[in-house]
């Protein structure tokens, strides 16, 4: 598997409330995360998009194209919605988009904007499907049909000091509407609090070091 570089589009999935799901389910748990995971990998591969690796019940892959990208999460959603799961349990996945810089180090990918599709799928809530205001514009005149898109304005995540224009993703027949985004919450016109950006030894926390393990809470 070769990964692409360039312009990329990112996109990072998990199941929301998993631990809670997993333990209601007992031993029917793995057939469903089979279920989920094999439905995950049809729409990343049926729009050109590469897995680059899952932990748990996330999924980090990558597209070459941003429209592709946003057909794939639109295309997961309407089918984990569809799909028969155990009665009560449904599985709801949050799902994060964002275009940057596919840079590589070794076979991983490196640098802020992978970062930043994390924390923007750190974000959502399951069903929802987020994405950054440098996806919006490759993607707003293409999107497939019954999905348009929505202005969530800005929004400061967790390590970045610059707050961070979000869209969602409107798709015909699901929910359209979720609870406030998990984000800081800090008015754009406030300075930052400084327990947002500094770590324990003072420094500034810019890390610029691989993907975010989708432990997102941490």
């Amino acid at each position: 598997m070769t990964l692409p570089t360039g312009t990329v589009t990112f996109l990072f999935t998990d199941i929301e409330g998993s631990t809670n799901l997993a333990r209601a389910l007992g031993s029917r748990w793995p057939q469903v995360l089979a279920e989920h995971n094999n439905l995950l990998r049809e729409a990343i591969r049926t729009h050109h998009g590469i897995e680059v690796s899952t932990e748990g019940d996330s999924f980090f892959a990558v597209f070459t194209s941003a429209v592709d990208a946003v057909a794939c999460t639109a295309s997961a959603q309407r089918s984990l919605a569809q799909h028969s799961w155990p009665e009560g349990s449904p599985v709801r996945v949050r799902m994060g988009l964002h275009t940057g810089e596919g840079r590589l180090d070794g076979k991983e990918y490196v640098g802020l904007d992978v970062h930043l599709a994390a924390r923007i799928a750190a974000a959502g809530h399951g069903g929802q499907v987020l994405l950054s205001h440098s996806t919006r514009p490759l993607v707003e005149l293409d999107l497939p049909d019954g999905v348009r898109l929505r202005d969530l304005g800005d929004h400061r995540l967790k390590d970045f000091d610059e707050p961070k224009h979000m869209h969602q993703l409107v798709i015909e027949g699901l929910p359209e509407y979720f609870p406030p985004l998990k984000t800081l919450n800090v008015p754009t016109n406030l300075p930052v609090p400084l327990t947002s950006l500094w770590g324990a030894n003072g420094s500034l926390a810019r890390s610029q070091s691989s993907w975010i393990p989708p432990a997102w809470s941490r």
